[in-house]
């Protein structure tokens, strides 16, 4: 039962207990209030290079489900591997029951080379980034390590496809922009009779043959993907059906010419409250980012589609005449509440 610390770049520092590889990590320190679901919030992509603060106390008591593949995509995961930095519980369930688990957490954690404490008191380390905010952090074990600052990084370079992958049939075609894609995203493509074809965060799809555009979800600083957010414009002058995602939200933003910046502690959960703007229609939804669209530069071209209850930042616009529209929550879910998959339905309608 080896001890590890993390230290926060203010100073503080918390002593636990490994149950992941004793390695030691940097990232930026973040927190998600979500209960269940850790197999699925470990490998998206949305994560990468964080260290990962669960609120909920106790972690690991169903396992890691067994590698299983469909249609190509593993099942039960985001990705094909853990994305995360670390991983911070409060207590840890060395013993696991599920008729889907194969192992343990810390068994899946140390396969991945990738740090876990227990033993920390997640409350307050929660209230500490609810007030400060999410700040550069580190695991550490026999050697140190430098804090790093991940505003500046190309965290979607780190998680797109390398190549271009295509999934299903039909008569319709749908470019989905990798910038860190959950699987459940290209798994609800896939229910309808279409062809998917999956490029890189910087491929120029305008050249390709398609009938709609999805851009993803992923980490980081949407500033950083330039390429992206200048092949959006010009598929703004194709005028195709276009729909975003999480960070495919703030990239449709910035092609439209509105602004970005970085929320003080982020979005991560399962119960996000986001409003149908015009009507009183809420939904609950899942989110995991630390960057939100400023609407207010937004043109007369666009208008709000959805907001968030908790603080009234933007949750999705529209154009209000062309086919074009982006939400900041994960319909997809994977996991969360699918209250709002029926915005994938709206989607395949307008193509």
């Amino acid at each position: 039962m080896k001890k590890g610390k993390l230290i926060l770049q203010d100073g503080s520092v918390y002593e636990g207990i490994s149950f992941g590889s004793e390695v030691s990590k940097n990232g930026e320190i973040v927190f998600s209030t979500a209960m269940v679901g850790y197999p699925e919030s470990l490998t998206d992509p949305s994560y990468n290079s964080q260290i990962l603060v669960s609120t909920y106390p106790l972690i690991g008591n169903y396992g890691v489900p067994k590698t299983e593949y469909e249609n190509g995509l593993i099942k039960n995961f985001e990705s094909e591997k853990i994305h995360v930095s670390g991983l911070i519980v409060s207590e840890y369930s060395e013993n696991y029951s599920h008729w889907k688990a194969e192992k343990s957490l810390s068994d899946w954690l140390k396969e991945n080379n990738v740090p876990a404490l227990y033993g920390i008191d997640t409350r307050e380390l929660t209230v500490k980034l609810r007030e400060h905010g999410s700040m550069p952090a580190k695991i550490i074990f026999d050697e140190d390590l430098y804090f790093t600052d991940l505003g500046n990084q190309n965290l979607v370079n780190n998680v797109s496809t390398k190549e271009v992958i295509t999934y299903g049939k039909g008569e319709k075609t749908v470019v989905l922009v990798d910038c860190g894609v959950k699987y459940n995203i290209i798994r609800c493509l896939m229910s309808y009779e279409i062809k998917i074809i999956r490029v890189p965060w910087n491929y120029d799809f305008t050249k390709l043959e398609y009938d709609g555009l999805l851009i993803s979800n992923g980490p980081g600083n949407p500033k950083m993907c330039v390429e992206t957010i200048q092949n959006v414009k010009k598929a703004f002058e194709i005028e195709k059906p276009i729909m975003g995602i999480c960070l495919g939200n703030q990239i449709i933003g910035l092609a439209a010419g509105s602004d970005t910046y970085k929320l003080k502690y982020g979005h991560r959960s399962h119960n996000q409250p986001v409003q149908l703007v015009g009507t009183n229609r809420v939904f609950m939804s899942s989110q995991n980012h630390g960057y939100a669209l400023d609407d207010s530069k937004l043109s007369d071209k666009w208008e709000i589609f959805f907001k968030n209850l908790n603080d009234n930042t933007n949750e999705g616009i529209k154009h209000k005449n062309k086919p074009f529209f982006s939400v900041q929550f994960h319909p997809e879910a994977a996991s969360g509440p699918n209250d709002t998959k029926f915005l994938f339905d709206e989607f395949i309608k307008l193509i």
